[in-house]
């Protein structure tokens, strides 16, 4: 019963992850439109949408989980901008981008085990 709501509390936090994900995207989309414009309005409010979002589930996962669990599952944010930047705005993969990105996410997941055991 309690692995069930582990892995429920993980994938409700990977949801969030989605969302944060989605405010770059809105907020770019936004970027290019006419300032002040219908579909200006409409991409920033759905980015600070989706930033309301996340904030109310980031502080309802941290009620269920530690901070550093949590914080390390951060890192697949920069895995779904990879994603998002391909597929809507025709953006390079690049092996630089690759490596950058495998740089920050071991940088994250070993300082959480680090700071993890610690606390032990």
């Amino acid at each position: 019963m309690r692995e069930a709501v582990q892995w429920r509390n993980l994938l409700f936090l990977h949801l969030l992850f989605f969302l944060y994900s989605l405010f770059s995207v809105f907020s770019k989309i936004g970027s290019r439109t006419e300032a002040f414009s219908l579909q200006f309005f409409l991409c920033y409010g759905a980015a600070f949408l989706m930033l309301g979002i996340y904030a109310l589930g980031w502080q309802q996962i941290l009620k269920r989980m530690s901070l550093l669990t949590a914080y390390a599952g951060k890192a697949v944010v920069i895995l779904w901008g990879f994603f998002w930047g391909a597929l809507l705005f025709r953006e390079t993969i690049t092996a630089r981008k690759i490596i950058g990105a495998v740089i920050i996410m071991t940088g994250i997941v070993l300082y959480s085990y680090a700071e993890e055991e610690k606390e032990k």
